[in-house]
């Protein structure tokens, strides 16, 4: 057989909100519950700070310097998780993103790895409830490291997961602090969403809508080429 034109990529790592689908929403509606209880004004513009990082900090964004003690806060972030296991429990495979499963098929039917790299601590639950479990080799969650992004770590330990050097990786993320992370960890990476957001990235994408594998490792090698 010829040797494939990028022997290099053998897995993709994908966050999972916001990229695979957008369970932004979901977070947004627990927010706000939360926010409306305690009284704290909340609303979409202030949800768009929150893209890409932990609960831990959003919680702290949203207090400000409201006096709160740990105990409190730590409260506060079990029951957002509440109200939003609460809601993802009616995800189905129509919540996955446009042109997400045609991608994932491709990926799988070309022989590559692919894993979930999310800060979320319901990536397991949302996995199932899209119905892509068998599509999906390893799963990094908010379990998995210690440190988030922007630090690599999420994204070393998946591609551990997959048995891959970070190189071989190909990360997809609609996060700065995602992007960053995948930087730092040494792979290749695709944005999704606006330059401001993801520009840093090797490639940006408006979405995964009419995305090609071929297309994609076609840009993908150029910019490997380059990077050697």
């Amino acid at each position: 057989p010829l040797p494939s034109p990028s022997p290099d990529i053998q897995g993709f790592i994908f966050d999972l909100d916001g990229v695979l689908t957008d369970t932004a929403e979901f977070h947004y509606l627990a927010w706000q519950r939360l926010a409306d209880q305690e009284g704290i004004p909340f609303n979409r513009q202030a949800n768009e700070a929150l893209r890409g990082i932990s609960r831990h900090a959003s919680l702290m964004l949203i207090v400000g310097d409201r006096p709160y003690s740990e105990a409190q806060l730590e409260e506060m972030m079990e029951r957002k998780n509440r109200y939003y296991v609460d809601l993802i429990q009616n995800m189905t495979s129509r919540d996955l993103s446009l042109g997400a499963i045609e991608l994932l098929n491709e990926l799988r039917q070309a022989g590559i790895k692919i894993a979930i790299g999310s800060a979320s601590k319901n990536a397991h639950t949302v996995v199932e409830r899209l119905g892509i479990a068998d599509k999906i080799d390893a799963i990094a969650d908010g379990y998995s490291v210690q440190k988030p992004k922007p630090a690599p770590d999420l994204f070393l330990h998946a591609a551990n997961l997959l048995g891959l050097a970070p190189a071989q990786c190909v990360v997809v993320e609609d996060a700065t602090a995602g992007v960053e992370a995948a930087l730092a960890a040494g792979m290749l990476t695709v944005g999704l969403g606006p330059t401001e957001r993801v520009g840093s990235a090797h490639i940006v994408l408006p979405s995964l809508a009419g995305i090609k594998w071929t297309d994609l490792k076609a840009k993908l090698n150029s910019i490997a080429t380059q990077k050697k």
